[in-house]
């Protein structure tokens, strides 16, 4: 039986991750921890969880826990992730993997020192929408892949203009940049799992409307090591009532229209046809994600797809796009 303490129990554990800890077979929570105490108190009583904590290090510690989830924004991430292995706990983590390359360097350095296993939130990896489009590029159907393409653009969240009380997520210190870092990363660990490793990438990043102070658009070009090119525009400050979330695959024989959170049709168009294909989520979109990790920490699966050493590679790039090395 794994036995979760939770690290943080925001929104995200609500009803994308929370209660599929509970679902999964030979899976529990028993413990959760948030810095206020009357939230924390709060989240525990209405999911039906006997402990809670103010401190996470209390959690980490408590004897009945055996593996643990990290929900905190990334700028803590590296710090319980390693105190939970160096304490012989398995550790899953909430995406981006941290707030630096160099942090995802340290938490999977130790994970080896302390042979404990690290995993990182990069669920899509598991959903049927994307192993669709997987499946499409693995058999052939485009031919040789050439290009990819990602566009992305969404106008500014209302509390953006809140100077005063922003969001963690434009906060450099919690966050590890803006938007981007949130957001982008999915997109980056979603070509790494379809189209393999990026070697080379380069990119720009601006502060165009200064609601904050970090970048609010971002231009990349990359090359993997196939050698299939591509390149990326971000853009969080778009005009309101307008948005695009469209990742385009071009290869010798046809095209792949695809998106990463609208989960629009897949489109795949050939000289010879154009087909769409409609996949749905799990009503906990984590699902089969931590139902993998679940299995192989009971000894029950094979590893699953996403781990530190692959989410590494994301923190990697998205840190070179930004010039933070």
């Amino acid at each position: 039986m794994v036995k979760w303490g939770f690290i943080g129990c925001g929104a995200v554990t609500e009803k994308k991750s929370g209660p599929v800890f509970r679902k999964v077979e030979e899976s529990d929570v028993v413990a959760v921890m948030r810095r206020d105490s009357v939230k924390a108190e709060d989240y525990a009583k209405r999911h039906g969880i006997n402990r809670w904590y103010n401190n996470a290090h209390d959690l980490i510690n408590d004897p009945d826990v055996n593996a643990v989830y990290v929900a905190t924004p990334p700028g803590s991430h590296a710090e319980y992730a390693i105190t939970a292995m160096r304490a012989g706990k398995p550790v899953y983590i909430e995406k981006p993997m941290a707030a630096s390359f160099q942090e995802c360097i340290e938490i999977n350095r130790v994970s080896e020192e302390t042979g404990v296993p690290c995993f990182v939130a990069y669920y899509r990896r598991t959903l049927p929408y994307f192993n669709r489009v997987k499946q499409i590029i693995n058999d052939g159907l485009l031919g040789d892949i050439s290009t990819v393409q990602i566009r992305f653009s969404i106008p500014p969240y209302a509390t953006d203009f809140d100077r005063a009380n922003l969001p963690w997520r434009v906060k450099k210190e919690l966050a590890g940049a803006g938007y981007f870092y949130d957001l982008a990363s999915h997109q980056f660990d979603l070509l790494d799992y379809l189209l393999g490793e990026i070697k080379d990438v380069q990119g720009y990043k601006s502060n165009i409307a200064g609601l904050y102070d970090v970048e609010d658009t971002v231009v990349a070009s990359f090359r993997f090591e196939s050698g299939v090119i591509g390149s990326g525009s971000w853009s969080f400050i778009a005009p309101k009532d307008t948005r695009s979330d469209l990742i385009y695959i071009t290869g010798t024989k046809g095209k792949l229209t695809c998106s990463t959170f609208n989960f629009s049709p897949i489109i795949l168009e050939t000289s010879e046809c154009e087909q769409e294909f409609f996949e749905e989520n799990p009503e906990n979109i984590q699902f089969y994600l931590i139902q993998s990790i679940v299995n192989y920490l009971n000894g029950k699966g094979d590893r699953p797809v996403s781990t530190g050493i692959t989410a590494q590679r994301t923190n990697y790039i998205m840190d070179k796009i930004l010039s933070k090395f």
